[in-house]
């Protein structure tokens, strides 16, 4: 048995309307070419499906029995191309997030409402780790995007887009003599510090020695750590002072105070970029990107 859908739209129309005539009309084809096609349709069925009469088209009881069936086939039809269509936009389908646990303190909040308000329909999947790793992630394509510390080491296959700056600020212990700030960084360059692992944040860890350097001294470490959330903590806990990204202050710590530097090289010194496949073809990463950039503004 031979159809297609443009057969079973026009099989469906003339039923509807009782008319070859009206139903060519509405098609926009013409009439003896219509019949033509119905013709072929009920040749690929074996039956008769529509006949005349002085009152117009009707359908036939085979006629009947298919007309159910062809509206659904035209309504699953008409789904498919909507969603097809919806995916090829990125209102339809699933975006693999990678992030790293400071992008939790204000950029997620701030724009994951206003996206999933315009693209309720895509999945998010969700997932923290290091800037390394997510990288790492990114290039075995097990996640779509990443927001990252940057930068990242130079690679043409990658695009990324600035979607937060940020300053850097101290954390100090809340009884320390200089909590009250704000401070020069080089105040603190007696004092034990809370680091980056070299290893794992390579980024912020060369950002922060650069910004010591500036200030005339080398830190004396105590303790390396991955998180910003871990560094806080182990400042709270009384091994040192730490540097870390301004937006840590919306996770206050009553043992942990934040501190203004004076240091203008502090000073919009970091960027949370969201980073991609430069020729991804994951509409929604493009969507999110769009929305980011939108709500910094």
């Amino acid at each position: 048995m031979a159809m297609d859908l443009r057969q079973l739209r026009q099989f469906v129309t003339i039923a509807e309307l009782g008319s070859y005539r009206r139903a060519a009309e509405v098609l926009h084809i013409a009439q003896p070419a219509l019949s033509v096609s119905i013709q072929k349709l009920e040749h690929g069925v074996g039956v008769q499906l529509l006949e005349r009469g002085a009152k117009g088209v009707s359908l036939t009881p085979a006629g009947a029995a298919l007309m159910a069936d062809a509206r659904r086939a035209l309504f699953h039809a008409e789904q498919a191309r909507q969603s097809a269509r919806r995916v090829a936009l990125g209102e339809l389908g699933r975006l693999r997030l990678g992030f790293v646990g400071s992008a939790t303190y204000m950029l997620l909040p701030r724009c994951l409402p206003e996206f999933r308000r315009c693209y309720p329909d895509v999945e998010l999947a969700l997932r923290e780790d290091s800037t390394l790793r997510l990288a790492e992630m990114l290039r075995a394509n097990e996640i779509d995007a990443g927001l990252v510390r940057g930068p990242l080491s130079e690679d043409f296959s990658l695009s990324a887009w600035v979607v937060e700056r940020d300053s850097l600020i101290l954390a100090v212990p809340a009884e320390h003599p200089l909590a009250h700030g704000p401070v020069h960084l080089q105040a603190v360059q007696s004092e034990p510090f809370v680091m980056y692992a070299p290893d794992h944040v390579p980024g912020l860890y060369g950002i922060t020695h650069e910004l010591c350097r500036k200030a005339g001294f080398s830190p004396r470490i105590s303790q390396e750590a991955i998180q910003v959330q871990t560094l806080v903590s182990l400042v709270a806990s009384g091994l040192g002072v730490a540097l870390v990204p301004g937006v840590t202050r919306a996770y206050s710590h009553p043992h942990v105070a934040f501190v203004d530097l004076l240091d203008a090289e502090a000073h919009d010194v970091l960027a949370l970029s969201l980073v991609a496949h430069r020729d991804t073809s994951c509409a929604p990463v493009l969507m999110l990107r769009d929305t980011m950039l939108s709500v910094r503004k």
